[in-house]
């Protein structure tokens, strides 16, 4: 095990938390471009089939993502796609390895998925209370944007892409607390009974 393999693993489950064919497609691209040297047990994400099967279902992503609230529906779905992939791309990382070190990388893999999909999905809510769908547009075309930019970092800088790594799982886990404060603000003061006016003088 050495820090390519880690920044693999790191990188991989946050960006499959974020945009998981885009990941799929990525790493798939990178390994037959020789850009970067996929472990064994993940060299399937470089199959025509897997490729071709990730691309389709990015273009589907890239539109769905920029609709205001087809977006919230996509993301809901997802969580029982996204988590479960971003653990098998953190095990897959590993070669050789001891069984019970595959699901620990699997179980740290799949709540750093969990993390910035649930990021994603509750900022996409928040913003889509908003009429207008600039935001929306901006989120999505930032998140594309920070996914490949990670996964460049992995394949050509693995130490910086585990210190960015770990610097976007944190920022994920403070948006999730700073909104679940924020909605729970809104809910219980929506709950409130209104206050009895006073009878005329």
């Amino acid at each position: 095990m050495d820090i390519m393999h880690i920044a693999l693993a790191l990188g991989s489950s946050v960006t499959a938390g974020i945009n998981l064919y885009l990941t799929i497609l990525s790493l798939g691209a990178m390994h037959r471009l020789e850009w970067l040297t996929l472990p064994e047990s993940m060299e399937v994400v470089a199959n025509p089939w897997v490729m071709i099967t990730a691309g389709v279902l990015f273009l589907v992503e890239f539109f769905a993502d920029k609709i205001p609230y087809v977006d919230n529906v996509w993301d809901t779905v997802h969580t029982f796609i996204r988590v479960p992939a971003g653990a098998y791309l953190a095990a897959s990382s590993f070669t050789d390895m001891p069984q019970e070190y595959l699901i620990v990388a699997a179980l740290l893999g799949g709540a750093v998925s969990f993390t910035t999909h649930g990021a994603k999905a509750s900022t996409r809510a928040a913003v889509n209370a908003s009429p207008e769908p600039v935001s929306n547009w901006v989120l999505s075309f930032g998140e594309d944007a920070l996914s490949l930019g990670l996964l460049y970092l992995v394949s050509s800088y693995p130490y910086v892409a585990l210190v960015v790594g770990l610097i976007i799982v944190l920022a994920a886990a403070a948006v999730i607390y700073l909104l679940f404060r924020f909605f729970k603000r809104i809910f219980s003061g929506s709950n409130r009974p209104a206050p009895a006016q006073q009878p005329p003088a």
